[in-house]
């Protein structure tokens, strides 16, 4: 059977040293980790203007040898920070992960979009399109980039960010054409506090841009009064099932990341999961 790929964070086990991290992670069941190499890795600099080829082999070959894969570097900026200086700094080092990612071993960079209210004080009316052009002209960019170094840029909606829904993740992918940009699909994200809409806004992501999916996060949704959050995927609100099926159709043997978790509970979570994906099957 070709089965849906987990794995998780990286720092969900803290900042370590390269190879205590490395040991770390093979007590657990999973395929890959998400890097973000300075919220993981403590004894080496990774900050911008650091990396190397060598340095990039070097960390990818301990993750190898722990038989763990990177399946992405995350590497989570704001693309349309208000200030220019700051924004090119962040747009800088993001180029600098797409150029060296695939010495890591990882195929994509990933990132959020930056909030939607980012502009509103100021431009009240007018802020969406603000945030949407500077978006655009920063993805562009970092797409170019991605396409000569033959990897992926990875964009993940989020509700209260530039790309807040199904339709905004399509529209950027139909506003820059190119085939290097892919989508992190994290559900709960797009959802918020919509969990009534919950198989509206899911179905609309699969429909809009399923075939665009290069990696997806997984959490659940919990509720205490009228306070609503997310925890580890498995025992909440979230249509956890249904989503793993869609996610098989589509994307059959994708990388799952689990959000949201401890590392105490992935073992159990990822031994929910598979029983949930085999009685779908």
């Amino acid at each position: 059977m070709i089965s849906i790929r987990y794995g998780t964070l990286a720092h969900t086990f803290g900042c370590l040293p390269l190879k205590s991290l490395t040991a770390t992670l093979q007590i657990y069941d999973i395929d890959f980790v998400q890097l973000a190499l300075s919220k993981a890795i403590q004894d080496i600099d990774t900050s911008t203007g650091k990396l190397s080829p060598g340095l990039a082999n070097y960390i990818g070959e301990q993750f190898d040898r722990a038989g763990i894969r990177i399946g992405v570097l995350g590497c989570y900026i704001n693309p349309i920070h208000p200030d220019p200086v700051i924004r090119r700094l962040e747009i800088d080092r993001f180029k600098e992960h797409l150029r060296y990612a695939r010495q890591f071993g990882a195929p994509m960079v990933a990132t959020e979009t930056g909030a939607l209210t980012t502009f509103q004080a100021q431009d009240p009316l007018h802020y969406e399109e603000i945030g949407w052009d500077i978006l655009r002209a920063t993805v562009q960019e970092l797409a170019e980039e991605a396409e000569k170094w033959g990897v992926f840029l990875g964009l993940e909606g989020v509700c209260t960010h530039t790309l807040s829904t199904p339709d905004k993740m399509r529209r950027i992918l139909d506003e820059i054409p190119s085939g290097n940009i892919g989508v992190v699909l994290d559900p709960c994200n797009f959802i918020g506090d919509a969990v009534d809409m919950q198989d509206q806004i899911v179905d609309d992501a699969f429909r809009l841009f399923g075939d665009r999916i290069i990696l997806a996060h997984l959490k659940d949704i919990y509720q205490d009064g009228e306070r609503i959050y997310h925890g580890k995927a498995g025992g909440g609100h979230f249509h956890t099932e249904a989503f793993l099926s869609k996610l098989q159709k589509y994307k059959p043997m994708i990388d799952l990341s689990l959000e949201d978790i401890t590392n105490l509970e992935i073992n159990e979570t990822v031994a929910l999961l598979k029983n949930i994906a085999h009685m779908e099957k």
